[in-house]
């Protein structure tokens, strides 16, 4: 497939599509009385055939709203069925909706929907004191729960009548693969954020390089809990759901996700790294408080077995010969693993995928011995999503595996990977210097990771160009490759910011995962204790300090933490530590932690630093 050939996805109908409210007509018509979208426990449930119906309502009140074609419309909501109904009736008018993180300043707000230009906006009432702070050009605000002053309620968009000589099935059918289906704005690890512009094009490439890779239809269930601003979540559950007839199920709140898996035993399931890794701390959990000392045995022989068998097949892999089975394997699973697989509620699992940052290799080969083996992808909001991605019969781990369909990938001089597609955005939204700086005259877009690429065609993310470290002997080092080897030591830790350009070591700050910490509380028998007493009390200090030698051992002398510190305070995404999407903000930890970095490097550092050396 060259860039320039045109893409349509053939959908269960047989019928080629090339935009999302295309694909979505054609969808609705295979199972109409099938449940399309759900919340936990089924308290409501839309069938195609209402999601269609209020699809058509609610564009034709935006369209009296004054909502036409090439249109944005802005989109502050929670993960609830109202999105994806108010997202596809603003496609079926050509129009372009976004969304935007919920943790947003009223600043950012305000930068967001200027740059946006967007008239409308989308939200529920928890979220109006946000957008009512910000300076903005929004002339009409929709609220989906309820009635609130100066807003008009989304159920009266829904019954206002379509202005005169409105025509739904025109609207649709006028929309073009190159028209602009949303914008994502990237969450911004330094300078303002800038919003990527995706075409239809572009998703229903994505979805076609997928659908090569991974089968779904009507009888798959996935879950929407990550952020509808965020390329994953509009991909993998908005765009799959219109485009393959997925069941989605919306969780409005990311910390309830352990609870809504046994509800929807998903058979697709894509998590970021801290996900899997919470989930993985979890089951350790539950393990360590298993009171029966024959049951904890067993539970220990099953995991070891299953680990065993998870090696077998990655050394299988990367010889190309087929991994050993083994009746102890099958007996661990049956007495074990599967019974974990189910009360987790991924015992239905066909695909489970993870990205949007490195994910430590332990982890992947925790979850492999588990039986559940998870696909790592790499992309970017520029990419549309998956770029790249290991697979089933290509699981090589350590690596975010090959190209997908249609992608091209090489190595610029320096390392950095370049990549090239359908799926490559149209540009950023009014800076078309930055887009010129990104994508050249070819069509090769600069990710801004350095990479390696094997004989295979595996890539493999050494981390971002920028990011880099350089200590003071100029030795170059991946202080995401560091804190990974942090993490995969311990479930205690829930982050690291690994220290050292222009330093003579690495030394870190070190982040206790707040779950886990409750549970490492109870056992101490502190229970109620907060962050910062557990930073300081012994047992964890002692606990972090062997984890992050057990870290060291994976990495080159000097590469490994010679010094760390425990800070006192969680990190929360989309706070000064962490974006939206769980990366570290690196140059505000900097000036933020100056002080404690400081100390770091002290010949004669406080309580609170413990070195190593």
């Amino acid at each position: 497939m060259t860039a320039t050939e045109p893409i349509t996805f053939p959908h269960q109908t047989g019928v080629a599509v090339a935009t999302l409210p295309a694909a979505f007509q054609q969808t609705v018509t295979v199972r109409p009385d099938a449940v399309a979208l759900r919340t936990v426990g089924g308290i409501e449930e839309i069938t195609w055939a209402q999601y269609a119906r209020r699809v058509e309502a609610i564009a034709g009140g935006l369209a009296a709203l004054g909502v036409s074609r090439g249109d944005t419309v802005g989109i502050m909501l929670t993960n609830r069925p109202e999105f994806h109904l108010v997202d596809t009736a603003a496609l079926h008018l050509g129009a372009i909706p976004f969304s935007i993180y919920n943790t947003s300043s009223p600043e950012q707000v305000e930068y967001l929907f200027g740059n946006a230009v967007n008239a409308v906006v989308v939200t529920e009432q928890v979220f109006l004191p946000v957008i009512s702070a910000a300076s903005t050009g929004v002339a009409t605000t929709i609220v989906v729960d309820g009635v609130a002053t100066g807003t008009i309620s989304l159920a009266d968009v829904e019954h206002m009548p379509p202005p005169e000589g409105f025509d739904f099935t025109a609207s649709w059918q006028a929309v073009d693969s190159h028209d602009l289906a949303t914008l994502i704005y990237t969450s911004g690890t330094t300078g303002p954020p800038k919003g990527v512009e995706i075409t239809h094009r572009n998703i229903v490439a994505e979805m076609t390089a997928l659908a090569e890779i991974v089968e779904a239809g009507f009888d798959d269930r996935a879950i929407s809990y990550l952020p509808a601003a965020h390329i994953a979540d509009r991909v993998s559950s908005h765009a799959a759901n219109m485009m393959r007839g997925i069941q989605i199920t919306t969780v409005p709140d990311p910390r309830e996700i352990a609870a809504a898996l046994p509800d929807v035993h998903p058979t697709f399931f894509f998590g970021v790294p801290r996900v899997w890794q919470k989930i993985r701390a979890g089951i350790e959990a539950k393990l360590a408080e298993e009171s029966s000392p024959v049951k904890k045995a067993l539970a220990g022989w099953a995991f070891r077995t299953g680990a065993s068998r998870a090696q077998a097949q990655l050394d299988a892999a990367g010889s190309g010969g087929p991994g050993s089975g083994g009746l102890a394997h099958g007996l661990a699973d049956r007495l074990v693993l599967h019974k974990v697989r189910t009360t987790l509620g991924l015992d239905q699992v066909s695909f489970a995928g993870s990205g949007a940052a490195a994910i430590p290799p332990e982890v992947l080969k925790f979850f492999l011995g588990l039986g559940i083996p998870v696909l790592e992808v790499w992309g970017m909001s520029e990419t549309t999503g998956v770029s790249t991605m290991t697979t089933n019969d290509n699981l090589r781990i350590g690596t975010v595996g090959k190209p997908v369909r249609g992608m091209e990938v090489r190595l610029a001089d320096d390392g950095e990977l370049l990549v090239r597609g359908p799926v490559v955005m149209r540009g950023y939204r009014g800076m078309p210097d930055k887009t010129a700086e990104t994508i050249d005259a070819d069509g090769w877009l600069s990710t801004g990771d350095i990479a390696t690429i094997d004989d295979d065609g595996n890539v493999t993310i050494v981390d971002r160009k920028k990011e880099l470290m350089i200590n003071e002997s100029g030795k170059n080092m991946s202080p995401t490759n560091i804190e990974n080897a942090m993490k995969a030591a311990s479930s205690l830790i829930g982050q690291v910011a690994a220290i050292g350009d222009s330093k003579p070591y690495v030394s870190a700050l070190v982040v206790l995962d707040p779950d886990a910490a409750a549970a490492r509380a109870k056992s101490l028998d502190v229970s109620g204790a907060d962050l910062a007493e557990l930073s300081s009390h012994p047992q964890v200090v002692e606990e972090i300090s062997m984890a992050i030698r057990a870290g060291n051992k994976t990495l080159s002398r000097v590469e490994q933490v010679k010094r760390f510190t425990i800070v006192p305070t969680a990190w929360d995404p989309g706070g000064d530590e962490l974006t939206p999407t769980m990366k570290l903000r690196r140059k505000p930890i900097e000036t933020k932690y100056a002080a404690e970095i400081g100390e770091l490097y002290e010949a004669s550092p406080g309580e609170s630093v413990v070195d190593l050396r």
